[in-house]
Formats: C-alpha cells, structure tokens, sequence
C-alpha cells in the first residue's frame, strides 16, 4: 500500500467513526458533486470551452456569460447558453452518492441539511426535503426579472427552451417578466450580479443557521468544492472540526479541522458507505 492509499484509508476511518456518532449531517456540495452524474466541469477556460466549443470560437469565458450584462447585451445568446443548462440539468438523473447521502441522514436525529452553491436542482430531485436545502448562488429553476422591477421569484417551468447548440443560441421566445415584459433571467448569482434577488436564499441561510442551533454532534460532509470560489469551503469551515473534506484534487485540510479524502463524490461516497455496514 503507498503512501497515499494509507492516508486515504486513515481518512476514511476517521469520517466513518464521525459518521457513527453524529446527531445530523451538514452536507457542503460544489461542482464537483455533479461531475458523477455527467455534468460537464467548467474548471478553467479550456473545460468552460469543451462544454462549449461554439463560444471560444468568440473567446467568450465563462465570466462573459455568467453575468447579468450578458442578458442585456444579447439575450438570445445568454438564454442560449442558460436554457441549454436547464435542459441538461433537467435531464441528468443525480447519480447513486445522492441516495447515500439521504440514507445516512435518515439514521441521524436532526438528519440532514444541504448547502451547496450548484444551481442545478440535483439535490432536490434526488428527494431530499426542500425546506432542508440552502442554495448560496440560486437555482436555475427559478426566474427573476433583469430589471429587479419585482422582487417576486417565479418558477422556470413553463420555459421549455430550443437551441441551436452549434451557436449556442435561444430559438424560442426569450421568456419575459410577467410584471413588466422585460427579460427575465434565471435567479442565480452571476459575475458582477448587483441586481440578484437573494430573499429565497437568505431564508434559506436562515433555516440553516436554526437547525444548526439544534444539533450538538454535526459532521460536515464536504464534495467537491474548490477553493476558486470559497463559498461552501468557508461554511464547512465554521461548522468543524469533522469535516470530511472530498475532493480529488483540492482535499487539503488543517488537520485540526477535519480529514481530506483525494477521490471523486460517487467513489468516495460508496467506499464510505461500504465500510459503514461492517460491523
């Protein structure tokens, strides 16, 4: 055994004795946590642009897009680009580590919540309970209105987009506020987003921080998240120090704070889960 597969095991034992003798389960995702399920990973310009080939013909970045200006300057293009996400996000089944998850939390007294930055919904559809989910960047399941006219949220289900994929380009109707007609774009926090609605987030955070109040043993299962964008990182950070931190790259961790297992969700998820049923 090298070096490596011996930190791995160590790690692994250690989540699981953490695993046995919490009362809840705080589960941080980032992207990471989707890749098993086949969503494309936007890591660096070049992964950006494997998902995307028709904008780095125009040296369009993933900050260009994911960005409120995007909608005005060209919403044909900006919709292309979400309503192929909502398609994909839509159509993608959340893959087998999501129901693990869900299993160990049902053994657990407070049981689970969930704080991820993904906007795909995944968590949602994989049943766990809504009211125990806080998405910190939004959902693209839900529309806001460019304009901010409202501050009412409404659901993206009557937007059932067509795309020219090789110019990633909206050809039905860009859906519109149906307070004021202006364009609507998905409730996400974007680049340099001053007019995001974040009222569905903050209750969100504010049930978080109640069922956290109440759980006296939680142990922070942390999946894919990166330090680019530190969101979900410094929220398991606060809620250690039984952090096990899942990543197969970027799994470094004060040992103080937790464990770092260097293996991808779906992996890591089942070895855990494998080791739980020994007796």
């Amino acid at each position: 055994m090298t070096n490596s597969e011996m930190q791995t095991d160590a790690a692994m034992k250690q989540a699981v004795q953490w695993l046995r003798e919490a009362d809840g389960l705080l589960i941080t995702a980032g992207a990471g946590m989707g890749v098993d399920s086949g969503l494309p990973d936007f890591r660096g310009a070049e992964g950006f642009w494997r998902a995307y080939p028709s904008l780095k013909a125009d040296g369009i970045q993933f900050e260009d897009i994911a960005n409120p200006v995007a909608f005005r300057h060209d919403s044909v293009l900006a919709w292309g680009f979400y309503g192929h996400r909502l398609d994909l996000y839509r159509s993608t089944t959340p893959h087998a580590g999501f129901g693990i998850l869900r299993k160990w939390a049902e053994q657990m007294r407070h049981g689970a919540f969930v704080f991820t930055s993904n906007v795909d919904g995944h968590f949602s559809k994989a049943d766990f309970v809504d009211n125990r989910i806080a998405e910190c960047h939004g959902s693209i399941h839900r529309l806001q209105c460019i304009d901010r006219c409202t501050e009412t949220l409404w659901p993206a289900d009557a937007v059932q987009p067509e795309i020219d994929e090789k110019r990633c380009r909206l050809l039905s109707p860009v859906p519109t506020c149906p307070n004021c007609g202006a364009v609507a774009r998905p409730n996400i926090l974007m680049f340099g987003d001053w007019d995001w609605v974040d009222s569905n987030a903050s209750r969100q955070q504010a049930r978080l921080e109640q069922w956290l109040s109440g759980v006296q043993k939680v142990v922070v299962e942390e999946l894919g998240a990166g330090r680019a964008i530190p969101t979900v990182r410094n929220l398991s950070v606060r809620n250690g120090p039984r952090i096990v931190r899942i990543n197969p790259r970027e799994f470094g961790i004060d040992p103080r704070k937790g464990v770092g297992i260097a293996l991808a969700a779906l992996d890591a998820l089942t070895r855990l889960d494998t080791l739980l049923s020994e007796v």
